[in-house]
């Protein structure tokens, strides 16, 4: 199961994410995420932090959002991955795609440089 809350961090939104993202629900992270993006929020900071578990469904899900908030010139920021989800982003080479930030502070001040 996974637990998605949206949060308003002055200057960017906030997307913490918490359980295991799989091909069963990935998509509705996705799917809040694109909505993010649609309702004009580019400047987004995903916290990984309490996700536990992160399937290639997930990984294909913040890709998309990538694309779609670069498209509306802004950016997707990872925050503080479990070791687990960072090693699956290394894995897949998405760590050179992402910026990935230690701790939530340091990515929600990424954006004001």
């Amino acid at each position: 199961m996974v637990a998605i809350e949206v949060k308003d961090a002055d200057p960017v939104t906030l997307i913490e994410v918490n359980g295991r993202v799989d091909s069963m629900n990935a998509n509705q992270m996705g799917e809040e995420l694109l909505k993010q993006i649609r309702d004009g929020k580019v400047r987004l900071v995903l916290d990984l932090s309490s996700v536990d578990y992160m399937s290639s469904a997930g990984l294909r899900e913040i890709v998309t959002a990538l694309k779609s908030v670069k498209r509306a010139s802004g950016d997707l920021r990872i925050a503080q991955p479990s070791d687990r989800v960072r090693e699956v982003l290394e894995m897949a080479g998405l760590d050179t795609i992402f910026r990935i930030y230690p701790t939530l502070s340091e990515a929600i001040a990424s954006y004001s440089g």
